[in-house]
């Protein structure tokens, strides 16, 4: 799983390719439970900058994975922005890749 996580973080301006389900729902998992460990951070310290710095630092590796989730299952990036759908894509298979046969 931190595998995953690693690899979105690294790939967080990549918005081809694919993400398998397994990544998109691990980052996911990571996104919030980051957001609300700051917030909670933030709430007992009297901060006000811890949670909004999280969520600004983790906002586009987010928006990527879920672009790349979109890619993955034929869709375009532009359907994250339809509420909900990400819990359509739950229950959505990936398209398996198709890589050209090596002549050797």
């Amino acid at each position: 799983m931190f595998n995953l996580i690693g690899s979105s973080l690294t790939k967080y301006v990549d918005f081809q390719g694919r993400a398998t389900r397994k990544e998109f729902w691990s980052f996911f998992l990571f996104f919030y439970a980051v957001t609300f460990i700051a917030g909670g951070i933030d709430g007992f310290y009297g901060f006000e900058f811890v949670g909004a710095f999280a969520f600004i630092a983790l906002i586009l590796p987010y928006l990527a994975v879920a672009v790349r989730r979109m890619n993955d299952v034929g869709k375009s990036g532009w359907f994250i922005l339809v509420p909900f759908y990400n819990f359509i894509l739950l229950c959505t298979p990936s398209k398996p890749e198709i890589t050209p046969p090596t002549t050797e």
